[in-house]
């Protein structure tokens, strides 16, 4: 694990973009794993620009989405699936077989799982995946307890997930169940980058980058990959004992 801080959440943001947009220039064929939410937006808004500035290749690439709210309509815009067509693939020629992303309607979510987990399997391994980090330290859905072992999978909401989670949405949602990716994918893939700003997020990402490597915490995961990479601004970095850049 690597840890790279930043002056503030732009510098933050470009350096992701950036990292993005070189896994792609250096490999056309690329698997890349996306978050939504507030951290990643910025880094979604630079990336297309970049893109539409440089005219990339986008057309071998495949994304996929972290997770998803279970029982969420698409088009709420609190779900992940409003958030990456609104923030990303409404700006990018790509075609429907590129974009993979979890039904959170799903009558059978099992094999939603299923799905997401022979996508990656064909596919290799996810080359680049982006994540954030929650208040409680979950990765994706992936929440306290959860075995660092398991692919793709239905969980239940932790209660700071279900609290903190009511921002995106317009109205108070029944928010019980996620699926997604899982702390497997992230151990087998290739590049990670856990990414996180703001002082609120100081405390969880100290026990991330300095406590001991455990379930309780699941993004702690991170310390364990040789190609992990902690990105955060200097807000978010602000308890950490030692720093480094």
């Amino acid at each position: 694990m690597t840890l790279n801080i930043y002056e503030d959440y732009q510098t933050l943001s470009q350096a992701t973009a950036d990292a993005i947009v070189k896994v792609i220039k250096t490999n056309p064929e690329a698997v890349i794993c996306l978050p939504s939410g507030d951290t990643p937006r910025l880094t979604c808004e630079l990336f297309v620009k970049q893109v539409i500035e440089e005219r990339s290749d986008l057309s071998h690439i495949t994304f996929i989405g972290l997770d998803e709210w279970v029982g969420i309509p698409p088009d709420n815009e609190g779900s992940c699936h409003y958030f990456f067509q609104h923030e990303l693939f409404q700006y990018l020629s790509l075609s429907k077989q590129q974009v993979y992303l979890f039904n959170g309607l799903s009558n059978d979510l099992e094999t939603e799982c299923a799905k997401m987990n022979t996508v990656v399997s064909e596919k290799g391994r996810i080359d680049l995946m982006v994540v954030g980090i929650g208040m409680n330290g979950h990765i994706g859905f992936n929440e306290p307890g959860v075995s660092f072992g398991t692919y793709s999978h239905v969980t239940d909401l932790d209660a700071t997930t279900t609290i903190v989670g009511q921002k995106y949405f317009k109205s108070e949602m029944p928010l019980q169940k996620g699926i997604t990716l899982g702390l497997k994918h992230l151990s087998e893939a290739k590049e990670v980058l856990l990414i996180a700003n703001g002082a609120k997020k100081a405390g969880i990402i100290k026990k991330t980058v300095e406590g001991e490597v455990t379930n309780c915490i699941p993004a702690s995961i991170m310390q364990t990959h040789a190609n992990g990479f902690i990105m955060i601004d200097k807000e978010a970095a602000s308890l950490l004992d030692k720093v480094s850049s």
